[in-house]
Parts: C-alpha cells; sequence; structure tokens
C-alpha cells in the first residue's frame, strides 16, 4: 500500500500550521520528514494516521494492506507508551487481544516480532526492568505484531542517548533490510534522516510547506557514521533549515 498527500493544509482558527503538502510515500520507502520546531510535523503525521482531518486536501492509501495486516497503519512514539504492569510479551499480545488473537497463535507472533528485534529471552521482563533502548525495540515489536502497511514513528529516538540511538538506528536498519517495511519517520535529528531515509521532506517553518525533497540512493546497509556522501546530505539539510530554525527557536522563546 502507497500513501499520497494531496494538498494538504491545516488552519486553526486564523493560524495556519501546513500548507499544500503534496507528497507520495512509496511501498517500501522509509520518509523522513524534518523542519523547525513548530513547523507541523506531527500535525501532519496524525493527518496521515487519521487522528485528526487536516481542513484541506486530502490522505489517500493507494492500494490495499497485506491481506495479514490487523492495522494498516501503526504508531511507535518517542515515549515508549508501555503498560508498566504488562511483561513484554504482555504489552505485544494487547494489540493481538483487541483481533481477538490469543493463546497460541498469539504466542507465534509475538516470539516473531521478538526475534526481529533482538529481545528473545525477554518476554517476561517488566518495562521498569528495561533499558530505554529495549523499552523502544518492545514498542517497535509491538507495532509489527499487527503487520501495518505503514508505520508511522514520531521522534521515536529522541528519548535515548546517543550510544543507544545508534544502535537502534543499526537495528532499524536490520529490520528493514531482512523485511522491508514502509515508514513515515518524523525526526529532528538530521543524522537520523541521512541515516534512515529513502527521502527525507524538508518543511518550512509555519505554515509548514515542503521546500525541498532531498533523496539518498546508497543503500541503508552501506550508510555508516562518518560516511562523507551522508555527512554532505547532513550538511545540505543543515543548509536548509539554519536561518528557520534559529527563527522558530526564537518565537517558541518568545512565546
Amino acid at each position: 500500500m502507497d500513501l499520497r498527500l494531496q494538498g494538504v493544509g491545516h488552519s486553526y482558527d486564523d493560524v495556519t500550521v501546513l500548507k499544500d503538502i503534496t507528497l507520495d510515500v512509496p511501498r517500501g520507502h522509509i520518509v523522513c520528514i524534518v523542519g523547525p520546531s513548530g513547523c507541523g510535523k506531527s500535525t501532519l503525521l496524525r493527518f496521515i494516521g487519521g487522528l485528526e482531518q487536516p481542513t484541506e486536501g486530502k490522505v489517500l492509501q493507494i492500494g490495499t494492506p497485506p491481506a495479514d495486516s490487523l492495522n494498516p497503519l501503526t504508531y511507535v512514539f518517542q515515549d515508549f507508551a508501555l503498560l508498566p504492569w504488562r511483561s513484554v510479551a504482555g504489552n505485544i499480545s494487547l494489540v493481538l487481544e483487541d483481533h481477538g488473537i490469543r493463546d497460541q497463535a498469539a504466542k507465534e507472533i509475538i516470539d516473531d516480532v521478538l526475534a526481529r528485534t533482538n529481545l528473545t529471552g525477554f518476554e517476561k521482563a517488566l518495562p521498569k526492568q528495561l533499558s530505554g533502548g529495549m523499552k523502544q525495540r518492545v514498542a517497535i515489536a509491538r507495532a509489527l505484531a499487527v503487520r501495518p502497511a505503514v508505520m508511522l514513528m514520531d521522534e521515536p529516538l529522541s528519548a535515548l542517548d546517543s550510544q543507544t540511538r545508534e544502535l537502534l538506528m543499526d537495528d532499524l536498519v536490520g529490520l528493514w533490510t531482512r523485511s522491508p517495511f514502509t515508514a513515515v519517520y518524523v525526526t529532528h535529528n538530521l543524522a537520523e534522516a541521512v541515516r534512515l531515509g529513502h527521502s527525507i521532506v524538508v518543511l518550512s517553518r509555519r505554515p509548514g510547506k515542503i521546500r525541498e525533497i532531498v533523496t539518498l540512493d546508497k543503500p541503508l546497509q552501506d550508510r555508516q557514521m562518518g560516511d562523507a556522501d551522508l555527512e554532505e546530505k547532513q550538511k545540505h539539510l543543515w543548509s536548509l533549515l539554519r536561518e528557520e530554525a534559529r527563527t522558530a527557536d526564537t518565537e517558541l522563546l518568545d512565546g
């Protein structure tokens, strides 16, 4: 299933947040969205996920989700959103219970996503026993359990320290390499964007409009920290964002 955004815009009363966002998200691609604070990145993700409706334009689902998809669109948040009284397996099984999947059928799915996210052996652990990186792996495993057509990832690594973030990026690349998935990935971190994105959508400050779409042809598995090509892409992204980021920061402080 592909996604297509056609002329998406949104206003709250007399404040225009987004304007004329036209964008394709092809199947099997990770599309990163970057921009200054307050430009409407997370708002755009909510429109894609159907949590809110834009005042202009539309979000279209092109084609059909996989036959075994339980939730075509599934979120991964920065705060993990795990239930503290449920084990790792229990947190994952929660999304399956909503679809009536229990017992052995649920166990097979849980075992599969735990293996894919390097969590085998931690089924009985509680969230309080896990590091931040492991909690986010559980959140990703829970998303994978419903076999989504598209994962909507809202700053999923921003709460993690830099070393853990590098490890999780490696994990995401490995996960995609073994079984390519489609994702819209919102981030402030340009290093994440050039490491994970097949394309990077650069939004302007409010009202958020597409300034440029930067494509990266190098395969995800061939991208490494210190890669000269990626550093050039990151510098280009920062050149697009620097002045608007400074202005946005001043506006937020003044507000």
